[in-house]
């Protein structure tokens, strides 16, 4: 019995591989660049939502909650991209906090990734 090696190689090829690198190196670069302003969200709505718990903090002046968010913010190394991005305001009795802005972020050449973030918190005064 006389067996016969095939002709034909089975498996990826060069290109087919070299196209998948690719594909899986864009999503790879996208994800890098994406990852700092979730990061910065996620640090930013765990300080507004862990002053929005504290009763002793709740019980300050609008002012002085702002100011002790900010010093917070510089603690863990977090900023807003604006002022107005984080509005405090108190309404009877309740303080709301809302979060709102959005950040863009360069891509590759003339393309930007635009992520919007947006929040909403609200606490009793005690």
């Amino acid at each position: 019995m006389e067996l016969h090696a095939s002709n034909r190689q089975h498996g990826a090829s060069f290109f087919g591989v070299l196209s998948v690198l690719i594909v899986l190196g864009i999503f790879l670069a996208v994800a890098f660049k994406l990852f700092t302003p979730y990061w910065e969200y996620r640090t930013i709505t765990s300080v507004v939502k862990a002053i929005s718990e504290d009763r002793e903090e709740l019980g300050k002046p609008v002012a002085q909650i702002r100011s002790s968010l900010n010093r917070r913010f510089l603690i863990n190394q977090v900023s807003l991209p604006s002022p107005d991005a984080l509005s405090i305001t108190e309404d009877a009795g309740v303080i709301f906090f809302d979060l709102e802005y959005e950040v863009r972020v360069p891509m590759f050449g003339n393309v930007d990734a635009v992520v919007m973030f947006q929040d909403n918190y609200e606490a009793r005064k005690p």
